[in-house]
């Protein structure tokens, strides 16, 4: 943990006057340049800014652990946000400090910060950085490292991407698991605070999660029944099955555990 990040500060203090650490997505830079220099320059019109753009995870977990009180500022998609997130929980600094994010990508690879309030202009994102108020949120954390930021979706329509996940899932576990195309679901193991939902001789057909009040709401269907319900843990076992988190495709894995962690980490927002 970096000894001299600087404490999170209150929901209504102003953070503009703050040193930033400018962490752009080179995959960001490359679709979408334009934007990613114009949030750049209103960010370096408002705050002592520096900029790198990390090519690795071993480059991200360097450049954030000497970042000394530089509150960091991610331009790029949901996935960079989540390496980013990831490395800072990796140091148990995630909460150190309130995060700016200026959402730069492909079509419906922002979808999950702009659904937590991120405005989708880049000038508009960067002025929030700028003069925004942080706002605590719940995190999703794997057991494998992973985080989730809005939705976490193990069966069911997945909505990113030129191909249907599901029939990506289908091709990546159709070695192991031969049911992973089945249109009536998938045979999983499924258990939320250590009741059993479902077991590997039903199909569950839905199952999907967000965080919300420091809980997991989830969504399930087995066979003929749908149900909603709320816990702290949600683990699930496969022969080989795949999962997304803000609609990137992980997997395919055997198990995986997800667990909530209330007010987690901060997010800078437009106070209006």
């Amino acid at each position: 943990m970096s000894s001299q990040s600087t404490p999170a500060s209150r929901p209504d203090e102003p953070r503009g006057r703050d040193p930033l650490l400018v962490l752009v997505d080179p995959a960001a830079a490359r679709a979408d340049g334009e934007s990613v220099r114009i949030a750049r320059d209103v960010l370096r019109g408002g705050a002592d800014t520096k900029v790198a753009l990390p090519e690795s995870p071993s480059e991200l977990d360097r450049i954030l652990s000497h970042r000394g009180r530089r509150r960091p500022v991610v331009i790029g998609s949901d996935q960079a946000v989540q390496r980013v997130l990831q490395a800072l929980h990796r140091q148990r600094d995630l909460g150190a400090d309130p995060v700016g994010v200026v959402p730069v990508g492909p079509a419906g690879a922002t979808t999950a910060c702009r659904a937590l309030g991120v405005p989708a202009e880049p000038v508009a994102a960067a002025r929030a950085v700028l003069a925004g108020a942080p706002r605590k949120l719940d995190l999703v954390v794997d057991d494998g490292g992973g985080v989730v930021l809005a939705e976490l979706r193990v069966v069911g329509e997945h909505r990113r991407g030129p191909m249907s996940l599901r029939s990506l899932w289908a091709k990546l576990a159709a070695p192991e698991q031969g049911t992973a195309s089945d249109p009536d679901g998938t045979r999983l193991r499924v258990e939320a605070d250590g009741r059993l939902l479902a077991d590997v001789h039903e199909k569950v057909r839905l199952l999907a999660a967000s965080a919300a009040g420091g809980e997991l709401v989830l969504d399930i269907a087995v066979g003929g029944s749908s149900r909603r319900l709320r816990a702290g843990t949600l683990s699930v076992a496969g022969r080989g099955f795949g999962y997304t988190a803000d609609g990137c495709a992980v997997g395919p894995v055997r198990h995986r555990t997800w667990t909530v962690h209330p007010g987690a980490w901060g997010l800078m927002l437009p106070t209006g």
